[in-house]
């Protein structure tokens, strides 16, 4: 199951995936790739895998990735190959990914699930975005302004989910993968029992049906 975490700046995407990854098993992240250079606090590896401009570039030629965009400026991008190796293992990817990305994503694989994450308010996203102290006041207006546009494309997405309680939210993403795999297209290779199999077979067509004796 292919699971993309998308948001407006400050909504706390991240925060929320690691949480998430901790409550469920078999939830694997993998980092997308960035042409940005690294904030305080960001661990290579795990927050993004950080490349040049050049580098990137590389990649999109070679066709990479399985979708890339340019955000303020900066190249992100997330690799085919690193999420085809999971979901082949079985894992449960969950990707957090730019808005125009997911949706391009949303193009190629429409059975993903998206969820888009919201702040209670502009003014907590607004605050949210000065305390986090990495960028300047220029910045954080663009980042702001942005946040307004990205809004209008919730309607795109599966599910929204405000992160005003982060417990509550995490509860709530938590509650929709578990629901998500429940449903009957995504169930396979169910081994039904014998009066599960003995029902299926009332059911079918007389003309594809055993005899009625063997029901009894």
């Amino acid at each position: 199951m292919l699971v993309i975490l998308s948001g407006v700046a400050g909504a706390g995407k991240d925060t929320i995936k690691k949480e998430i990854i901790k409550r469920m098993e078999n939830v694997k992240s993998i980092p997308s790739y960035t042409s940005r250079p690294p904030r305080e606090g960001d661990v290579p590896g795990q927050t993004y895998i950080f490349l040049s401009k050049e580098e990137f570039e590389e990649k999109i030629k070679n066709d990479e990735f399985l979708e890339y965009t340019i955000y303020n400026g900066n190249y992100y991008g997330t690799l085919k190959s690193e999420i085809v190796d999971n979901l082949k293992k079985g894992k449960n990817v969950i990707l957090e990914i730019e808005i125009e990305g997911a949706l391009n994503v949303k193009k190629l694989v429409p059975e993903a699930i998206f969820i888009f994450i919201l702040p209670p308010t502009m003014k907590e996203l607004l605050n949210r975005l000065k305390n986090r102290g990495t960028e300047n006041n220029e910045k954080i207006i663009a980042r702001f302004k942005t946040a307004y546009r990205e809004i209008n494309e919730i309607s795109k997405y599966n599910y929204v989910v405000v992160n005003d309680d982060l417990k509550e939210a995490v509860a709530n993403i938590e509650a929709i993968l578990k629901s998500e795999k429940l449903r009957v297209d995504r169930i396979e290779d169910i081994e039904i029992g014998n009066a599960e199999e003995l029902i299926h077979e009332f059911l079918l067509p007389d003309k594809e049906m055993k005899n009625k004796e063997d029901l009894i």
